[in-house]
């Protein structure tokens, strides 16, 4: 990896020197690290999302022919995956709220969370629909 130009080095965000020597202590300005975690819980949320529309698929199309059991699987895993992402995605907002000092990394991707947050709220909502929906369907 190249060293960086000119226009990309950050000047030291403080210098301060250490008593009775001839050395300071740099506090570099780190730049700001989108959160792993709301980028992990969109990920499930919409993965939840996709699986949930797997569950309408199985359960509506191969009602009578024991498409319920492939549904009930797949809302299983809409459920485990809307949950993670609930999970993720309120941690990540933790963890872009938390203050920190200036030598620490500090962290983005707040709309990244809450749109995790959502999507597995609505992924793991609509899978359970969805797997009511192939129940009735198969008991009428």
């Amino acid at each position: 990896m190249p060293p960086p130009s000119d226009e990309q080095r950050r000047p030291p965000k403080r210098v301060e020197a250490v008593p009775g020597t001839p050395y300071g202590v740099v506090y570099l300005d780190v730049a700001p690290v989108t959160s792993g975690l709301a980028v992990g819980a969109l990920v499930a949320g919409i993965a939840s999302v996709l699986v949930s529309l797997l569950v309408v698929c199985f359960g509506v199309a191969f009602a009578n022919e024991g498409g319920v059991w492939a549904s009930g699987a797949f809302a299983v895993l809409g459920v485990l995956a809307g949950v993670a992402a609930i999970v993720a995605g309120l941690l990540g907002r933790r963890q872009i709220r938390r203050p920190t000092g200036p030598p620490a990394v500090r962290f983005t991707g707040g709309g990244l969370a809450v749109a995790g947050i959502s999507c597995g709220g609505a992924g793991a909502l609509l899978s359970l629909l969805a797997l009511g929906l192939s129940l009735l369907i198969s008991l009428t």
